[in-house]
C-alpha cells in the first residue's frame, strides 16, 4: 500500500535530486521555464528572497536548495488550492525552516509588508486576458489580469532593497515589452539569457535581471538541445544539481 500511495504520489508532481513537487493541485505544473529560472538566478549575496506567483512552490525551493542556511524565503501565491499545496511541498523538503509560503495577493503584499528583499523572482504571467487557456484555473494563472507587468514592477519596486534583484522568465517578445516598461520606471537591465530549443531556432524565453541599481549589463544565449538533440553542455551545467537523469 505504502509503495502504491507513493506511485500515485509521483505521478502527481515532479521529482528532483532533493526534493519532490506535488503539483496536482496547481493550474501550472512544473515545467522547462521554472526550472531554468530557478537554476540560473543568481544568488550570491542575498538573504531575504521572495517568490512572486510561487505556484507549486518550485521556485521558492529551487533557491532554496542553492542558498545558505541563513536566507529566509517568502513565497507569495493568491490560489488557495496552490498556496496551501506549496506550503505542503515546502513543509516535506529539507528546508522547511526557512520557507514561507503566504496565501495573498502579490498587491496585498506590497502595501503592508515592511521588509525589503534581495533577491524578488517571478516565473509571472504572460497571455493578454481573454486568450483562451486547457482551463479556467490556467487562464488564471497565465494571464496577466490584475499582475500585468507594470503591476508586478511596481510591487517590485516597494519591496526590493536598494541593492537588490529581480528575475523572472518571459516569451522573447514579452521580456523585449517588459525591459521596456522596467527601464521607463528606473530599473536597470543588469543580466540576459535568451535560450533556444536548439543552435537552429530563434530565442523562445528570455531570462531577465534588473536592479534598481545600475551596474555592467551581462547577456548570453543559451541552446536546450544540441544537433544530435541531446541535452547542451549548457543547459546540462546549469540544471545537473536538480534533474535526476543528469
Amino acid at each position: 500500500m505504502k509503495d502504491a500511495r507513493r506511485t500515485a504520489l509521483q505521478r502527481n508532481g515532479f521529482t528532483f535530486k532533493q526534493f519532490f513537487i506535488a503539483h496536482d493541485r496547481c493550474a501550472m505544473k512544473v515545467g522547462t521555464d521554472a526550472i531554468l529560472l530557478g537554476a540560473w538566478t543568481p544568488v550570491a549575496g542575498a538573504t531575504r528572497v521572495l517568490d512572486i506567483g510561487s505556484g507549486s512552490g518550485i521556485l521558492a525551493l529551487m533557491l532554496a536548495q542553492r542558498t545558505a542556511d541563513h536566507v529566509q524565503i517568502d513565497a507569495v501565491e493568491r490560489d488557495a488550492a496552490a498556496a496551501a499545496q506549496a506550503a505542503d511541498n515546502a513543509a516535506a523538503s529539507p528546508w522547511a525552516a526557512r520557507v514561507r509560503v503566504r496565501q495573498a495577493s502579490i498587491q496585498e503584499v506590497a502595501r503592508d509588508s515592511t521588509v525589503r528583499y534581495d533577491l524578488i523572482v517571478s516565473n509571472p504571467p504572460w497571455f493578454a486576458p481573454g486568450v483562451a487557456c486547457a482551463t479556467a484555473a490556467r487562464d488564471s494563472a497565465r494571464a496577466t489580469g490584475d499582475l500585468d507587468h507594470p503591476t508586478l514592477l511596481a510591487c517590485a519596486e516597494a519591496l526590493i532593497g536598494e541593492a537588490g534583484a529581480l528575475c523572472v522568465v518571459l516569451p522573447e517578445s514579452e521580456g523585449t515589452q517588459f525591459i521596456a516598461e522596467a527601464e521607463a520606471r528606473g530599473w536597470y537591465l543588469r543580466d540576459r539569457m535568451d535560450v533556444a530549443d536548439n543552435a537552429m531556432r530563434l530565442p523562445h524565453r528570455v531570462l531577465l535581471m534588473l536592479s534598481p541599481t545600475p551596474g555592467e549589463a551581462l547577456s548570453g544565449r543559451m541552446v536546450i538541445r544540441g544537433d544530435d538533440q541531446r541535452y547542451s553542455e549548457a543547459f546540462c551545467s546549469l540544471t545537473r544539481d536538480f534533474y535526476l537523469f543528469m
